[in-house]
Parts: structure tokens; sequence; C-alpha cells
């Protein structure tokens, strides 16, 4: 079977040209998918800044006790 061109009549028997018919919703599945992937990628990236951000490497801080029997920084009793 050959290639069904833009211009030519759409194999679904619509009547319609390809590009108006079933080319359409082809290219609207896969822009949908790439948005999927850009709202998803945008979420992880922002939860591992946002893990990043608040962890506390050091433990020292205003809100934070030496303890000499541990060798760390604890919360204050």
């Amino acid at each position: 079977m050959a290639k069904v061109g833009r211009n030519d009549l759409c194999p679904c028997g619509s009547g319609k040209k390809y590009k108006r018919c079933c080319d359409r919703t082809s290219r609207q599945a896969s822009m949908a998918t790439r948005v999927a992937v850009l709202v998803t990628t945008g979420a992880l990236v922002a939860a591992i800044l946002f893990g990043i951000a608040s962890r506390d490497d050091e433990g020292t801080g205003p809100n934070r006790v030496w303890s000499a029997e541990h060798g760390h920084y604890h919360d204050p009793p």
C-alpha cells in the first residue's frame, strides 16, 4: 500500500484530506504525550531541588544541640 500524502483523501473514509483528519489526531496525541512528559519531568526536578534545599548536612543551626555522648547534633529536649 502506498504512503498517504497529507493532501490525499484520508484512508479512514471520512472524505476529508488526511491532514485535516487522522494526521491531526496523531499530532495532537503526540503533543499531549510531550506535555505530560514535560510536566512530570518538571515536577520531579522540583521535588529533587526541594529535597536538596531542605537537607541539613551539618545538623547545625539555632535549634540544634551538640551531643558529646552521640557525637552529633540533636533537637533540643
